[in-house]
C-alpha cells in the first residue's frame, strides 16, 4: 500500500547521522500518523457534496525536537505532505487549496510532546487545488480559472512538441475542482487513455496532449 511506503521513508529518514538527535523518541511517522487522524476527524461535505478535508497543518514541536528536526526540514515537510495527499487519494477526499504542511516551534512544549492543527485554506481565486506534474517532473500549479495548454507562448502550460497543437486544451476550474476541455487539436486530448472532449478530472489522472503525458492532481 502506498502509505505503508511512505510510512516507512518517514521511519527512516532519521537513521544514521540524524538518529542522535532524537534523543525524545518523537518519530515522523508519530506526526504522519497524526495528520492522517487529523485529516479524518475534520472532514466536512463540499459544495459539489466532495468530503473535503484540511489542507493546511501546523505540526508543533518542542523547541528541542524542532532543533532536532532542523537538518531534516525540507525533507520531512515533503515526505508528510506526500503522506496527506495519498491519504486523501486512498480515502476519495478532495481539497480546497494547496496542501502546506510547516513545522513550528512551541514555547514551553515538552520534548516528545506535539500537536497537530489543520485548516481550510481556499486557493487564492476561490476554486479548489489542482496541479500538473510535467514529463520532466515539474509541478505547475492551477491557480488561474482557465488555463491554457498549447505550443505558444502565452500558454498557462506551454508544451513544445510537435504533437501538441497551439492551443490544444483548456483546463477550467469547475465548483471545487477542475475539468479538462479539448479546444479541436489536432492529436487530441487524452485522460486515462480515452480521448475525450470534455471531462471532470480526478487526482491521479494521466492526461496526454497529443503523445506528451502529465499526471493531474487535486492538491
Amino acid at each position: 500500500m502506498v502509505l505503508r511506503s511512505i510510512e516507512r521513508r518517514l521511519e527512516t529518514l532519521v537513521e544514521g547521522v540524524f538518529a542522535r538527535a532524537f534523543r525524545s523518541g518523537l518519530r515522523p511517522v508519530e506526526l504522519g500518523r497524526k495528520l492522517m487522524r487529523e485529516m479524518d476527524d475534520h472532514r466536512s461535505v463540499g459544495v459539489s457534496g466532495r468530503t473535503v478535508v484540511p489542507n493546511r497543518f501546523e505540526v508543533q514541536l518542542g523547541a528541542e525536537d524542532a532543533q532536532g528536526f532542523a537538518q531534516v526540514a525540507a525533507s520531512l515537510v515533503r515526505e508528510l505532505s506526500d503522506l496527506v495527499r495519498e491519504h486523501a487519494r486512498e480515502e476519495g477526499y478532495s481539497f480546497m487549496g494547496p496542501v502546506a504542511v510547516t513545522l513550528v516551534t512551541e514555547d514551553g512544549r515538552r520534548a516528545g510532546t506535539f500537536a497537530v492543527r489543520g485548516s481550510f485554506v481556499e486557493a487564492g481565486d476561490g476554486a479548489g487545488a489542482g496541479s500538473l506534474t510535467m514529463p520532466g517532473g515539474e509541478r505547475v500549479i492551477l491557480a488561474d480559472l482557465v488555463t491554457k495548454v498549447g505550443r505558444l507562448p502565452d500558454c498557462g502550460v506551454q508544451i513544445v512538441d510537435a504533437s501538441v497543437s497551439r492551443y490544444h486544451a483548456e483546463i477550467r476550474a469547475r465548483g471545487d475542482g477542475f475539468v479538462v476541455v479539448d479546444l479541436g487539436s489536432t492529436n487530441g486530448t487524452r485522460v486515462n487513455g480515452v480521448r475525450v472532449y470534455e471531462r471532470e478530472l480526478r487526482d491521479g489522472d494521466e492526461l496526454a496532449f497529443g503523445t506528451v503525458l502529465v499526471r493531474f492532481a487535486a492538491s
